[in-house]
């Protein structure tokens, strides 16, 4: 039985060079870089204060305008991969997954060293982040940014891999009107438990089992991403159930083993919580949210940024926008987000290969699924959970890695126009 009569092939050929009439995506880029600018400015307004207003040029890395310096750094990130050949990082016939495989063992090393003494750093109550050089300016970055968008791209890359000979299904034995030999599948497709449901599952769960160690947002966003993918590879219904109660297992570990983890569900759901106390951070955020009206106060008049609002420059960024900037500038933001989806769905719906859809489809889903549940936090939607809004908090990691996730999504959507429907 060939390879080609029962799975069609992860990748297809490079299509003309006739066909490529650009090097990459444009919506994404400009999306992306216009969130990245709203960022700079919203991180600005934020943290500069009246005591605070100053600015020493020797010490910028003390500076709101830092903010710029990363947003330039990531939209470089971006600009640079979206010039390069997604393709370099699929694993289209044997040997050629190192690079992606390269990458999943960066992520797992980065994670593994946030807990070794001197390396890893504490902040906000836990250990996310690792030093580079001690400065000044200190450099540090958080593995998990990095280790959520290299999941998607070792999935993508493992779940198309070449497979191997065909064999039978072991499934339906305990289907006692099924009898006879289950149906043939190739050797290391994801339909076949053992030689390519499992590999997927246990290198895509050590990196999220890693992650959830101390950012259990983060995970919980990368386990879904995981989840949608393996559907999208046409997992079987029985894995996807499977690795359904796995994650529902280890969420509930995670979730047990941090008191604090508990105390934001038992706020969340507490019919009062103490404004004072437990429920003040979100209090002072729908606070800022009402007190902005449909317009706001304008750009740098906002009052919740003069020690009212804890991580009002990170984390509840989208707060201080709804002050300052209104309802209406909130919903800029979201209808940005709500356009790279759809431009981010497209993109994976035309990508050339299964390899693309999949790349695609994940890089679309993280960036917009962390936007969802941050814009959910901070409206009170969801518990409260440490995890940024894209593009737009402050934060060298999130901005960087997050262009480097725009940039390839860019990169897949190196396609003529009419296939993109334009």
């Amino acid at each position: 039985m060939s390879h080609a009569a029962t799975r069609p092939t992860s990748l297809a050929p490079h299509p003309p060079a006739e066909v490529l009439d650009r090097l990459y995506d444009p919506t994404i880029v400009f999306l992306a870089g216009a969130l990245m600018t709203l960022g700079v400015a919203m991180v600005y307004s934020a943290s500069v204060t009246v005591e605070g207003a100053g600015f020493n040029w020797r010490e910028w890395w003390n500076s709101p305008l830092k903010q710029g310096i990363f947003a330039l750094a990531g939209f470089l990130v971006m600009i640079i991969a979206a010039h390069v050949d997604y393709r370099v990082l699929a694993w289209d016939r044997p040997g050629r997954g190192w690079r992606a495989g390269l990458l999943a063992a960066l992520a797992v090393t980065a994670l593994v060293l946030v807990f070794v003494p001197g390396i890893g750093r504490m902040a906000g109550g836990a250990r996310r982040s690792i030093f580079l050089y001690t400065g000044p300016p200190a450099v540090q970055f958080q593995p998990s940014e990095f280790a959520k968008v290299v999941l998607v791209i070792w999935l993508a890359a493992l779940l198309t891999r070449p497979t191997g000979p065909a064999v039978a299904s072991r499934l339906r034995s305990w289907r006692p009107w099924r009898r006879g030999p289950g149906p043939e599948i190739l050797r290391g497709d994801v339909r076949d438990f053992r030689s390519g449901f499992v590999p997927v599952v246990l290198s895509g769960g050590l990196l999220i089992g890693l992650t959830g160690i101390e950012d259990f947002g983060t995970a919980a966003l990368m386990g879904l991403v995981m989840v949608i993918l393996l559907f999208a590879a046409r997992a079987r219904w029985l894995h996807l159930g499977l690795i359904g109660v796995l994650g529902l297992v280890a969420g509930g570990v995670l979730l047990f083993g941090e008191q604090y983890r508990l105390d934001r569900i038992r706020t969340f759901f507490s019919e009062a919580p103490d404004p004072a106390g437990a429920g003040y951070q979100i209090n002072q955020a729908l606070l800022a949210i009402g007190s902005g009206g449909w317009y706001g106060r304008g750009l740098g008049a906002g009052v919740q940024k003069y020690g009212y609002l804890p991580q009002r420059n990170n984390d509840f960024i989208l707060a201080i926008i709804c002050e300052e900037l209104g309802v209406v500038g909130g919903m800029v933001v979201v209808a940005l987000f709500l356009a790279l989806l759809w431009r981010g769905w497209r993109i994976a719906v035309h990508a050339p290969d299964m390899f693309g859809r999949l790349l695609a489809l994940g890089l679309t889903l993280t960036i917009c699924f962390q936007a969802a549940m941050n814009i959910g936090v901070v409206t009170n939607s969801i518990p409260t959970k440490g995890i940024s809004l894209p593009f737009v908090s402050a934060g060298g990691s999130g901005v960087v890695f997050l262009g480097l996730a725009a940039g390839l999504l860019a990169a897949v959507g190196r396609r003529s126009k009419p296939a993109l429907g334009e």
